[in-house]
């Protein structure tokens, strides 16, 4: 028997803590909000695979004759594969410009600039994430194409060699690497903030220490910052991608609607992506129609787990490989 106050003891010999209310309410209350996000997922997943199924069972040639604007003699297959194609072209061309603009100014922040320019840096960080994506496709089909004209006019004619690059320049340029620019600026506000984060947690006794060493400041940070926010980064690049993937009006704004594989980048109307093809061919939809766009926003939903997915493993081998050494 156990006096009032002192922790039981189990059968096992170890002390069981008493838990107060507040302590329990806040586990379940955890527990309770990681299973509803499973719940929801699987919702949602339910929900696109039923609603997208009398798209699927149904025959190509009756799906044309249906869906007007599928296009005579396609199949689901062959229309979804384009925009898959646009959709994960334009979130790669936007990762790739904006990761190490992002990692630079998350650098410049958080030990370079000085700490009322770091503050004033973050604020407006901050507040450009928070721009609705319908500004960022106003300003991108408004005022960025024609100064991006002569850029693209340029590499057509001097790097018109690299198949990419191949002429001549659409103008306006409605191209899929002007929805990539436009998409890029919209996620590097995302990318910034949380590597700005990762970099602030940096142990200073690791920075103290390479400096003292007599590494300059550049040495420190790649010695010392880099491989310690290595996954941090990561994370926010994925994060960053996923709203790339799922990006509409931003892309739609920018893109006239265009449906073939086609890496080249200065040509018009060459790629769509899945949100922004959802979002223009839903009012004209019906019936059949409704079932293909939700089986798009299906294969969206799986493209989006899979990344998700590969950084989760990605970030996970990043940890053990540096717990190893």
């Amino acid at each position: 028997m156990t006096t009032t106050g002192e922790p039981a003891t189990s059968r096992s010999g170890r002390q069981r803590v008493p838990q107060r209310p507040g302590d329990l309410v806040f586990s379940y209350s955890a527990k309770t909000a990681g299973v509803l996000i499973l719940v929801i997922l699987a919702a949602v997943a339910a929900f696109l695979i039923v609603q997208a199924w009398p798209a699927i069972q149904t025959d190509s040639t009756e799906l044309a004759e249906r869906v007007s604007w599928l296009g005579q003699g396609r199949t689901l297959l062959s229309y979804v594969g384009p925009l898959v194609f646009g959709t994960v072209l334009a979130a790669l061309l936007a990762l790739i410009i904006a990761t190490p603009v992002a990692i630079g100014v998350a650098l410049f922040i958080s030990h370079y600039a000085p700490r009322r320019l770091a503050q004033v840096f973050g604020y407006v960080i901050d507040l450009l994430a928070a721009i609705p994506s319908v500004v960022y496709g106003l300003w991108g089909a408004l005022w960025l194409m024609p100064k991006l004209y002569p850029v693209f006019n340029w590499l057509a004619e001097n790097l018109g060699f690299i198949p990419i690059f191949e002429g001549p320049a659409a103008s306006p340029p409605r191209t899929i690497l002007t929805a990539g620019i436009v998409l890029a600026v919209m996620i590097l506000p995302i990318i910034t903030a949380v590597s700005r984060e990762v970099f602030f947690q940096t142990p200073t006794l690791h920075e103290e220490a390479a400096l003292a060493l007599g590494a300059t400041r550049w040495e420190m940070i790649r010695m010392a910052v880099l491989p310690f926010a290595r996954s941090g980064v990561i994370s926010a690049a994925m994060l960053g991608l996923g709203r790339a993937l799922g990006e509409t009006m931003a892309v739609a704004m920018v893109l006239s609607p265009g449906l073939t594989y086609s890496f080249l980048l200065l040509q018009p109307g060459q790629q769509q992506n899945i949100a922004a093809n959802i979002a223009l061919k839903f009012p004209e939809s019906s019936g059949l129609g409704v079932n293909v766009l939700i089986f798009t926003g299906l294969v969206l939903f799986l493209i989006t787990l899979v990344v998700n997915m590969l950084a989760r493993w990605i970030v996970s081998r990043r940890a053990e490989f540096s717990g190893a050494n």
